[in-house]
């Protein structure tokens, strides 16, 4: 039986392995042959042109100083505060902690984009409304802040990766042992000596497995680079792809993809870092059956500081630059809140972008986007998952790393490889070849929790399917779909999400009439016309809110499957 499951199988996964090699493995390769190609139009015209071109220009050095401490900077500020708030609501009496677990994920929700617009408007250095009420407050000359610095740059990327180093450390945290602390107690040593001494130790595989991540996270970031460092002349690598490809009369494609591979080789190797962390960090486990008992450590006086602490931070996460948008999507220019601000209040820039074109366009193209892209790509990734957990093999293995090698594939460097991968085809600067770029992109995003819910279903129940005639296809539609129904409804709400909020692939591969959202709001951005960024933004979020209650609500039938 084991055989011919085997011998039934071989031709999907043989199908899948060519297609998800596609999605993944062509872009790379085209990244490659473009490099050493003299332009888009002469593809297959080798030269190291490029190369020498790249690597001599005088900018080149500076900007991969910038990097290193950009991706430094944001991943020991991402790490630090991802492992304080895991550490509060995990293991000690904070008040609320129930709610301080739920909170570091709802940042997930704001797209980037956004949560840089909503931090420039309050800390640009001339018109800043913080700074223009700390100038009218104390009469300083100019504003004590600057957004546009590198410090601006690590601060907003920081926060926005939180969300994600908690993910990480939040289950390391759950799975230690406390009795070793109890026994460091027991000696007499403090708390902040005992997480020094012992907990920090153990942690250490998780700590760097996250803080690899993290630099893998800000060395792909393009939202914050873009809207905060080109005004302020910082350059990252993403930024200075962007520039080579986006400034003057003739784009080079060729430099850019030189230049990508720089970014591309050093994800790859990080991503690798990162699994042997994981893997390692498995050596490091104590929790046993031996009456393991979680213990919570009590903070004294700290806990009341502490929780206010957690609570401005997710204030400065969620609630200030939401409350920002809000407010500046109703005035004609940036003002600190009076009774002035309050008479120029109006619904202009709401109509502004609600009559215009592009807008609309971009909104359409956005929707379709998100909608007929997550479910193709939930499609493909119920297959993929299927045959990673059910089919035990050399091909499922390889179709495994396949999949989950676009993780370490920046959005920027990949559109460029997408660029170069789909201009001989009819694809070319259409809305279908930004369609197959976003599942190629974000196929992990589905695969990975349809995997966790296919290791739940025994096989067993396909067998009986089979015993009564029914087909692979059958038994899959009829008896496993309805089983893993709510994984598929979450991974489906999670890529429609990516979708719409997505701008590095979006920013290289849209052309007038493929148009999204995030490259629509990143030019008003870029035209100082913040009241329509807001207002655009407020409907952004509307959208991919919308998205998650229909979702939600459609899963409430599908989900009670007998």
């Amino acid at each position: 039986m084991q055989r011919r499951k085997r011998l039934f199988h071989s031709p999907m996964v043989s199908a899948l392995i060519l297609i998800v090699g596609a999605l993944t493995v062509g872009p790379v390769v085209m990244l490659i042959i473009g490099s050493f190609s003299q332009g888009i139009g002469a593809l297959g015209k080798f030269t190291t042109e490029k190369y020498v071109t790249a690597y001599s220009d005088p900018m080149l050095p500076q900007v991969l100083v910038n990097t290193v401490i950009f991706t430094l900077g944001c991943a020991s500020f991402s790490t630090v505060l991802g492992g304080l708030i895991a550490y509060l609501s995990v293991r000690t009496d904070i008040p609320f902690k129930g709610l301080f677990r739920v909170l570091p994920v709802v940042p997930m929700m704001i797209p980037h984009v956004l949560f840089a617009a909503a931090w420039i408007v309050l800390l640009n250095p001339t018109n800043g409304m913080l700074n223009l009420f700390l100038r009218n407050l104390f009469g300083f000359l100019s504003g004590p802040f600057n957004i546009y610095s590198l410090g601006g740059m690590i601060f907003l990327e920081g926060m926005l990766d939180l969300p994600v180093t908690y993910l990480v450390i939040s289950p390391a945290m759950y799975s230690f042992d406390t009795t070793l602390e109890e026994a460091s107690r027991v000696c007499g040593a403090s708390n902040l000596l005992t997480l020094r001494r012992i907990t920090l130790p153990i942690l250490k595989p998780a700590f760097l497995a996250t803080f690899t991540l993290a630099i893998i996270r800000s060395l792909a970031a393009f939202a914050v680079p873009s809207m905060v460092g080109m005004p302020g002349r910082i350059h990252v690598l993403t930024t200075y792809v962007y520039r080579i490809i986006s400034i003057g009369w003739a784009p080079d494609y060729g430099k850019a993809a030189a230049i990508g591979l720089i970014v591309l080789g050093v994800s790859i190797a990080l991503i690798y870092v990162y699994r042997r962390l994981v893997s390692e960090s498995s050596q490091y486990v104590t929790v046993t059956g031996k009456g393991y008992r979680p213990t919570v450590v009590e903070l004294g006086r700290a806990r009341y500081s502490l929780f206010a602490f957690c609570s401005l931070l997710f204030c400065f996460l969620v609630a200030i630059p939401l409350i920002t948008l809000i407010y500046m999507s109703f005035l004609p220019y940036s003002m600190i809140p009076s009774a002035r601000a309050v008479s120029l209040m109006s619904l202009r820039n709401w109509r502004t972008v609600l009559e215009t074109p592009v807008v609309l366009r971009a909104l359409g193209n956005s929707v379709f986007l998100a909608l007929a892209g997550a479910t193709l790509g939930i499609l493909l990734s119920v297959f993929v998952a299927y045959i990673i957990v059910k089919v035990k093999s050399k091909g499922s293995a390889i179709l495994e790393a396949l999949t989950f090698l676009s993780f370490s594939f920046p959005g920027m460097i990949i559109g460029v490889g997408f660029m170069w991968f789909l201009v001989q085809t009819p694809l070319y600067a259409t809305i279908w070849g930004l369609l197959i770029a976003y599942i190629a992109t974000y196929i992990p995003y589905g695969v990975r929790p349809l995997r966790s819910a296919f290791m739940q279903i025994d096989y067993e129940l396909e067998e009986s399917a089979r015993v009564f005639g029914a087909s692979f296809l059958r038994a899959l539609k009829d008896i496993v779909v309805p089983l893993i129904a709510p994984g598929v409804v979450s991974a489906w709400i999670l890529m429609a999400c990516m979708f719409i909020r997505e701008l590095s692939v979006s920013v290289v591969l849209s052309r007038p009439g493929t148009e999204v959202l995030t490259v629509q709001i990143m030019k008003l951005a870029n035209d100082g016309l913040w009241g329509q960024v807001a207002a655009l933004g407020i409907i952004m979020i509307g959208v991919s809110s919308a998205l998650v209650l229909v979702a939600t609500l459609l899963r409430i039938p599908v989900a009670h499957v007998d």
